[in-house]
């Protein structure tokens, strides 16, 4: 049926059932050794190693459950499954707390007995899978994977890793795109939590109605639409780490419930009086100075200070340009998606010398975008259009662009595009010409901003 489940070991002390059995599990492709009782079939076990152990509750000398506990204790990860003449409720019971997978009662036919192994099959298949995925996981946020060069980001790291042991609330401040929510993540993976939900909200996305029961959760009849019960976000992290996205937008009321989760670890959800205790590591995260939203009354002090625990400031890109090499090496492999790509010198010296008012964010899609639009395994300057215009324009007396440093890339980069249309009377070709790229770069870039030869 698979082959990391192939071998299997029947165990029974009928040996008419045993050659029937046998011959039933080399049609349905498996490997089969049997064994008459409970002693030759451990010693088998322990020199050959099976996948699967059809084994008898009722052998002569070592029982089956003495057996099943045995095997258990060589092997966890191997499929056990157990039969009974009896169909006893009780007997199954047991077994399974024993460490048996399933069950047969005999008589079974053979249509059973496949359905069985399947069954039991495809739910270790899946066991192994989720083993998998969270190796990876976890492999993906460990801190030696965080990529961070510069003296500012292995400062951040290291504490990083000293308060991810810790059960503290953490206030993870920084400009958008920075990657904050990957250092909540970092956290959590590196945490005594980590085989529990990591679940986050991002408090700007949810409309104020909803955010209190997005949060704490709501009865049925609780409010208008409110048609059945349901769990909130704090219940669904239990056990586990709740990232609280860019809590500077929070308003007023939820703060003070919030308070009273991380005072009291208790709630209520809408619509009912009882309380909900509740163990949640809370980190959050803002763009936003929450010291002047106290000042300014917009943000509670008491919360601010029982929030910030632990502070990590993420540095801007700009002001950590020592990881820009790196970063840009990651996220060629990133997106090259197994082809080989590569940077031109002047290329990288022209990425490390700008101010990224995106951040990591947007070096990372100006590095998909190049590899997208390259017709060469060879990135060159002429891929990062806007970054070309930038230098251009820095070049020009004030009086002859009308560029702003609150301008985003994109309104940039669209400008640049414009104005070179209208020197150029809508020609495309000397355009592409005015901005030193190809026609064909040129082209991508006004599909995907919209433009037209007529805007």
């Amino acid at each position: 049926m698979t082959e990391l489940f192939n071998k299997i070991l029947f165990i029974d002390d009928d040996e008419n059932l045993s050659r029937v059995v046998s011959f039933q599990l080399r049609q349905m492709g498996f490997e089969v050794a049997t064994a008459s009782d409970g002693e030759q079939g451990l010693k088998q076990f322990k020199q050959n190693g099976f996948d699967i152990v059809l084994t008898d509750l009722q052998l002569p000398g070592m029982d089956g459950m003495a057996l099943l506990s045995a095997i258990r204790r060589l092997d966890k990860r191997a499929i056990i499954i157990i039969i009974t003449a009896y169909g006893s409720v009780e007997n199954a019971i047991e077994a399974s707390h024993l460490g048996a997978d399933d069950y047969l009662t005999k008589p079974f036919g053979k249509e059973t007995l496949r359905f069985i192994l399947e069954k039991t099959i495809r739910f270790r298949q899946l066991e192994v899978e989720n083993l998998q995925l969270r190796s990876e996981l976890y492999q993906k946020y460990d801190f030696h994977n965080l990529i961070g060069k510069s003296a500012a980001m292995e400062a951040v790291l290291k504490l990083t890793g000293q308060v991810a042991a810790s059960d503290a609330t953490v206030l993870i401040q920084g400009e958008s795109g920075t990657g904050k929510e990957l250092i909540a993540r970092a956290i959590h993976y590196n945490s005594p939590r980590k085989e529990r939900p990591f679940i986050t909200v991002n408090c700007p996305s949810i409309p104020e109605n909803l955010m209190e029961s997005e949060l704490f959760g709501h009865v049925r009849g609780a409010f208008t639409g409110a048609l059945k019960d349901r769990k909130g976000k704090f219940q669904l992290a239990d056990k586990g780490t709740l990232f609280l996205d860019e809590i500077g937008d929070m308003k007023e009321d939820l703060q003070a419930k919030l308070l009273r989760v991380l005072q009291e670890k208790e709630f209520e959800r809408l619509g009912e009086s009882d309380l909900n205790k509740v163990d949640v590591r809370v980190v959050a995260a803002t763009n936003k100075n929450l010291d002047d939203l106290v000042r300014d009354g917009q943000f509670r002090e008491d919360l601010y200070y029982r929030l910030n625990v632990v502070s990590l400031m993420i540095p801007p890109l700009r002001d950590r340009r020592d990881d820009i090499p790196f970063l840009v090496d990651h996220f060629i492999q990133k997106y090259s998606k197994g082809q080989h790509y590569r940077i031109a010198d002047d290329a990288l010296k022209m990425l490390c010398e700008y101010d990224y008012p995106g951040n990591v964010r947007e070096l990372a899609n100006m590095i998909e975008r190049a590899i997208v639009i390259s017709k060469a395994p060879l990135l060159t300057a002429d891929l990062f259009l806007p970054l070309q215009h930038i230098k251009r324009a820095s070049r020009l007396p004030d009086n002859a662009n009308s560029m702003h440093e609150d301008m985003t890339l994109e309104e940039i980069e669209r400008k640049a595009i414009l104005q070179a249309l209208g020197a150029s009377n809508g020609n495309q070709t000397k355009a592409a010409q005015r901005l030193a790229i190809p026609r064909h770069v040129l082209i991508y870039r006004m599909k995907k901003l919209g433009i037209t030869t007529a805007s």
